[in-house]
């Protein structure tokens, strides 16, 4: 009797197992590693390996995969856990923090627009200056003549 309800029982569990496994998301410690960073050292999780702090955030990391919890949950439990400065990205969270969060991106390519567009300017007058190069020699010329007339003036 007692051998019959524990195989029902074990039959259950290995029935059971496969419709929790299969409402869990597939999420795994290597998928979040790449999208976090160490609280303490700021390098990412995957790349910090011996430091305490980051086996302790992959020890909290595995035990949200454990407890069935999303790529996007994980990362909000460990931004309430450890802060902000988990993240790699910002508002990676899946909270919509504002234009803060999409300033990251569109500063630098701002930036990189008006260096290529300096850039450009700076050569277009550098050419026109140097197919004007020819008269610049002729202009040159009464200066050089003042040097003379200094030079004899203060020779002895």
């Amino acid at each position: 009797m007692r051998r019959a309800a524990l195989l029902a029982a074990l039959l259950l569990a290995t029935l059971a197992a496969p419709a929790t496994a299969a409402d869990c998301p597939k999420t795994s410690l290597g998928d979040v590693e790449d999208e976090v960073m160490c609280s303490i050292c700021g390098t990412p999780l995957g790349l910090a390996a011996d430091a305490p702090q980051a086996q302790r955030e992959r020890a909290y990391i595995e035990r949200l995969i454990a407890d069935c919890r999303s790529k996007d949950e994980i990362k909000r439990a460990l931004v309430a856990q450890f802060g902000e400065s988990v993240l790699a990205l910002p508002g990676d969270a899946g909270d919509d923090n504002g234009i803060e969060d999409k300033l990251v991106y569109v500063i630098p390519a701002v930036a990189i627009l008006a260096a290529a567009a300096g850039i450009a300017f700076a050569l277009t007058r550098w050419r026109r200056d140097r197919g004007r190069g020819s008269s610049r020699p002729a202009a040159a010329a009464p200066e050089s003549n003042r040097v003379d007339v200094d030079m004899e003036r203060y020779a002895l």
